[in-house]
């Protein structure tokens, strides 16, 4: 699954995806974003492609009648199977209709090693920032009418880089390819063409590297640039078969 990841600053964004950010956003760099803290980052919608967006990560289905029920729901809908985000109550009209690109640099996840877990950070070896395919929606209060956008990012199997480190539940975030990206956020976009793109990233282009275990410190904030330096676990790498580089 997908729960923490890197965001860069809005100057590469814009750069890459040739998409502007609100006129006075004050978004700044994210070295380690967690969806339990339902934060707000960069997202393009299929219904404004050249804008990039700030959307509340967890996503809350339009169809949700009250506040307590949003906030339940949205701690479940951080992430969406690929296989099922047309069959899902929570995802299905988001599926149908509303398309996003995730923007970020990088992703962390969990190596089970001995009934340990490591941490990991993962990003691709050109270091380029990249679109993970997502699935919007708008939710409004039904006291205010105010909106909330929230958003979920879709999940598959991993690749085989991502089968050694997530080797429990062997999933990862669809990341799309440069040339899919439009694809996924054209409104046109059939079902079957979707499923084609939410398929594993070839992982000849990724690399990943052990981190510290500041990722989960409860003293100090893990939003700084030391999160995403390599560090070394012993065990691992005199443990067989182990690896601290992919």
């Amino acid at each position: 699954m997908c729960y923490r990841y890197s965001v860069p600053g809005p100057d590469p964004l814009v750069k890459r995806f040739t998409a502007t950010f609100p006129e006075h956003s004050t978004f700044t760099r994210q070295y380690h974003a967690s969806g339990f803290d339902l934060p707000s980052l960069p997202v393009i919608t299929n219904t404004d492609p050249d804008h990039i967006q700030l959307f509340t990560w967890g996503l809350i289905p339009f169809w949700v009648k009250d506040k307590t029920t949003a906030e339940q729901i949205r701690l479940k809908t951080m992430n969406a199977r690929a296989e099922s985000i047309y069959e899902k109550p929570s995802f299905r009209h988001a599926a149908e209709t509303q398309h996003c690109l995730v923007l970020a640099d990088g992703f962390f996840e969990w190596q089970d090693v001995n009934g340990r877990n490591y941490p990991y950070y993962i990003r691709l070896k050109s270091h380029e920032p990249f679109a993970m395919a997502g699935l919007w929606d708008t939710w409004r209060t039904t006291k205010t009418a105010e909106e909330l956008h929230t958003y979920t990012i879709i999940t598959t199997n991993a690749n085989p880089l991502m089968a050694k480190i997530h080797n429990k539940k062997k999933r990862m975030p669809v990341i799309l390819r440069k040339q899919d990206e439009h694809e996924w956020i054209d409104s046109s976009l059939t079902k079957q063409q979707a499923d084609a793109l939410l398929v594993p990233y070839g992982d000849q282009q990724m690399e990943a590297f052990t981190i510290s275990r500041l990722i989960t410190s409860k003293h100090r904030n893990p939003n700084v640039s030391a999160v995403l330096e390599p560090f070394s676990y012993p065990e691992l790498e005199t443990t067989p078969g182990q690896q601290r580089l992919l």
